[in-house]
């Protein structure tokens, strides 16, 4: 049990979300029904209040006014998954990499399997943005949450993007 830790949920275009940190730290975001979200913590102490920042970039990000965020994470992993989600924080919004060529930017051209298994396990989604990952072939390849959740945040992203564009 970790002490100190914090989680609110709130709804969203995907369902409804949960967030899990401490005051000023997110340290995890997951849609709250799904099989892969960790359950709440006894020990834990839901409070809104913790998160409101992050609430606000969220419901900006969903709104279509934000396209990326200013939050303070702290992600549990091991050194390669650290690699690959930092990673992750460089593909433009709007944009799409695959996972080969996310191994070639971290320098482990032929990892792309391995790529594709830290991106399942990438603790702060849609913040560190896993849904922006896609397959060689441009194919919307697994995603933890459902590929309908990866196709409505891609879509949603494309047409926000498409909306700051200066018009011609």
């Amino acid at each position: 049990m970790m002490s100190g830790m914090y989680y609110t949920h709130t709804d969203s275009p995907i369902g409804r979300l949960r967030l899990v940190g401490r005051p000023g730290v997110i340290t995890g975001l997951y849609v709250a029904d799904h099989d892969k979200c960790p359950p709440a913590d006894p020990a834990w102490i839901e409070d809104a209040s913790v998160f409101t920042d992050a609430l606000r970039q969220l419901g900006e990000y969903f709104a279509g006014q934000r396209t990326d965020f200013d939050l303070e994470v702290e992600l549990a992993g091991t050194p390669f998954q650290a690699t690959v989600w930092q990673a992750l924080t460089t593909i433009p919004f709007g944009e799409t990499s695959s996972y080969g060529e996310i191994a070639e930017a971290i320098g482990r051209p032929g990892s792309s399997r391995a790529v594709g298994a830290a991106n399942g396990r990438n603790p702060v989604s849609i913040v560190v943005p896993c849904h922006r990952v896609i397959g060689a072939d441009g194919s919307l390849t697994g995603y933890g949450w459902g590929t309908d959740r990866k196709t409505w945040l891609l879509e949603h992203e494309r047409r926000s993007a498409q909306g700051r564009l200066p018009l011609s």
